[in-house]
């Protein structure tokens, strides 16, 4: 937008300021004259309020003009299979499972050949990282006084498979196969004492599992809108 004045004229700048506007704030070439008073400014039309709201009309259509720009051709739409392979979460039913076996023979292999006792021991203990397998109790000790222990405090075997299989080893995970997390989820439940050593793990066997925490965890309270979140919780 361009604002015009003809010679002699206030500039154009001096539209935005207030009525009131003293004249001796003006520049001397801009101080009220008679011929001002006889011949109104073009833009004596442009008060503050109007031109903000020409400005608010501007970026409103400058806006849209972006919102329905061009994509560049940047990216592609992602397939049914990208989604898929996106799609790694296992349910405790185990639906999501793929095809692939191991067993804890093979896991204990796995868990050398990947280097896993550099964060959590030889033994699944001592390491820089979190335990691996639970700390000498007696049988009825409760499995929440046995440590964070993930095959131990996992309520559903298939839960300790999308785990290892999401988030091992560190800073390349996603590496592993099938069957490697088949085997390296049965050499932690079996040194945990969940399954003997001659047990097989697939996508069939894994979901039957019976985890130690399966019937530990706090029941959900009978909540309703408006109630505290747990009774006896102060906030």
């Amino acid at each position: 937008m361009r604002l015009l004045r003809f010679p002699g004229e206030a500039p154009a700048w001096t539209a935005l300021l207030p009525r009131s506007q003293p004249a001796w704030l003006l520049p001397r070439r801009a101080w009220p004259t008679e011929r001002l008073a006889r011949k109104p400014s073009r833009v004596a039309c442009l008060q503050p309020a109007g031109f903000f709201g020409v400005l608010a009309m501007l970026m409103l259509v400058g806006g849209t003009a972006l919102a329905q720009g061009p994509t560049y051709g940047i990216g592609t739409t992602p397939t049914e299979e990208n989604i898929r392979a996106w799609d790694i979460s296992i349910s405790p039913t185990g639906e999501e499972l793929p095809p692939g076996r191991g067993t804890p023979e093979e896991g204990a292999l796995v868990y050398r050949q990947k280097g896993c006792a550099g964060c959590h021991g030889r033994e699944g203990k001592d390491g820089r990282a979190p335990r691996l397998v639970k700390r000498e109790a007696e049988p009825s000790t409760d499995p929440w006084d046995l440590g964070r222990i993930l095959p131990i405090r996992a309520p559903y075997a298939t839960l300790v498979w999308d785990y290892i299989n999401r988030g091992m080893p560190l800073n390349r995970e996603g590496t592993l196969t099938a069957d490697e997390v088949y085997a390296l989820t049965a050499y932690l439940l079996f040194i945990n004492d969940v399954i003997p050593d001659d047990a097989v793990m697939d996508a069939k066997s894994l979901p039957k599992i019976e985890m130690p925490n399966r019937d530990a965890w706090a029941p959900l309270p009978d909540w309703k809108p408006g109630m505290p979140r747990l009774q006896g919780y102060p906030y």
